[in-house]
């Protein structure tokens, strides 16, 4: 789970750092786990881009992840950890004791031939689902559901854990990696532990063809282009444009810094007890 960094041998590789991937034990992902992954371009289904800067990148195939874990009382074990292309976090394969098997997202601290289980009564370790009115204030969580049943939903990347404030009635406080402050049912699953591949956040990649390999196309600046292309571009020297000090916006004209996008009446105002901001 550390960071390896490369001999500046070129200009590319001079900022270059990588996973050392000394947690991953199997490098083949399990075939009956696997499905195509298509790729969509950001485009929508009439083929127009709605998500700019999107293409290209590395072939992948998506890894079936059990955010539900709902084989209550059903023990199993840690078979194998495993690299997955589509997330920042590593994934454990379980092996259920009537053969059957299973990724979930790997918590930091899970070892192979570990047991873990899920559902009412399992102990408080880390790998083991279950409700948040079981488990203790204090503790660190992942994989969190928001409605009972849907799977998880809240604290999926590397190295990211919510921390179980209290339980009062109906709903347990928990406090999200943004720092926002939410009340979430206390019958609602979660996953005792932190992600792991805590490092992830000081990778490096070091070059612009790193980020093609991931599918992320260049971004040209609002500020580089013509007036008729951006209302950030043209100018004398770096101007911000109508004469002078302007919000950066997009292309399209919505405010890039500060504006509150999210909807007023929202249904789920009512469980948020701080604001992120």
């Amino acid at each position: 789970m550390g960071i390896r960094k490369l001999k500046p041998v070129t200009p590319s590789t001079r900022f270059y750092s990588i996973s050392t991937f000394e947690e991953v034990t199997k490098t083949v992902p399990e075939k009956s786990l696997v499905q195509p992954n298509k790729k969509s371009g950001g485009r929508n289904n009439l083929g127009r881009i709605t998500s700019r800067h999107r293409g290209g990148g590395h072939k992948r195939m998506y890894r079936v992840v059990d955010f539900k874990r709902e084989r209550y009382g059903v023990e199993a074990k840690v078979a194998a950890i495993e690299y997955d292309p589509n997330r920042s976090a590593r994934i454990a394969l379980l092996q259920y004791v009537d053969g059957e098997r299973r990724y979930i997202i790997a918590p930091d601290g899970l070892k192979v031939g570990q047991k873990v289980m899920s559902g009412p009564g399992s102990e408080v370790q880390v790998g083991n689902s279950l409700p948040l009115s079981e488990i203790p204030v204090s503790t660190f969580v992942h994989n969190v559901e928001m409605k009972p049943g849907k799977g998880g939903q809240l604290g999926r990347s590397a190295g990211n854990s919510l921390q179980l404030m209290a339980k009062e009635g109906d709903f347990a406080t928990l406090k999200l990696p943004s720092g926002e402050v939410r009340k979430i049912p206390v019958i609602c699953y979660a996953t005792v532990g932190v992600v792991g591949n805590v490092d992830h956040e000081n990778l490096s990649l070091g070059k612009a063809g790193r980020s093609r390999w991931l599918g992320i196309r260049p971004q040209t600046r609002g500020m580089a282009m013509n007036p008729v292309d951006h209302p950030m571009g043209g100018g004398e020297g770096r101007s911000k444009s109508g004469g002078g000090w302007q919000h950066p916006e997009s292309p399209w004209g919505k405010y890039a810094k500060g504006l509150k996008t999210r909807k007023r009446k929202n249904q789920s105002n009512r469980y948020i007890v701080k604001r992120r901001k």
